[in-house]
């Protein structure tokens, strides 16, 4: 498996991962699905957007943007990761977010933060397993589901 620079060739593919974890998933709270074009911008206005891919098959992707507006917070950066359904729990995951957090590190970024949504266990585990630590719980900021939903913030210092 390769980890490497999105290409809006790629598009359609990140589309149908994001569009999966958005119609059925609680990493996401948000209801509208992505257009490839949504996902050529996106890979556009990135700072980094990467693949994994193993041959021409898509398996994986990730990004990090602003974590809020304002220079005084241009260091700090919130990520997205998404893998389908058969590449999770094989150590793609770990190997996007290192090559994240090595491009993030190379562009003078100090803090990484992941939102995850508080149903989403396997999720807060993976990054506690990356060493981030969570650092507050928001209630009920989220509706997915015709329920509210906590988000959970955790950080890693880069």
């Amino acid at each position: 498996m390769d980890v490497r620079v999105a290409t809006p060739d790629d598009a359609e593919a990140i589309a149908a991962i994001w569009n999966a974890e958005i119609r059925s998933g609680v990493s996401t709270f948000t209801t509208v699905e992505k257009t490839p074009q949504d996902v050529v911008r996106a890979i556009k206005g990135a700072e980094v957007f990467l693949v994994a891919a193993q041959g021409a098959a898509v398996l994986g992707f990730g990004t990090y943007g602003a974590f809020r507006g304002g220079p005084g917070y241009s260091a700090t950066v919130e990520h997205t990761v998404y893998l389908t359904k058969g590449a999770r729990g094989c150590g793609l995951g770990r190997r996007l977010m290192a090559r994240l957090e090595t491009v993030a590190r190379v562009q003078g970024h100090h803090v990484m933060v992941a939102a995850v949504g508080s149903e989403n266990a396997a999720g807060v585990a993976f990054h506690k397993a990356l060493g981030f630590q969570q650092v507050g719980r928001l209630a009920q900021v989220g509706r997915k589901f015709d329920r509210w939903m906590d988000l959970i913030l955790l950080q890693k210092m880069l």
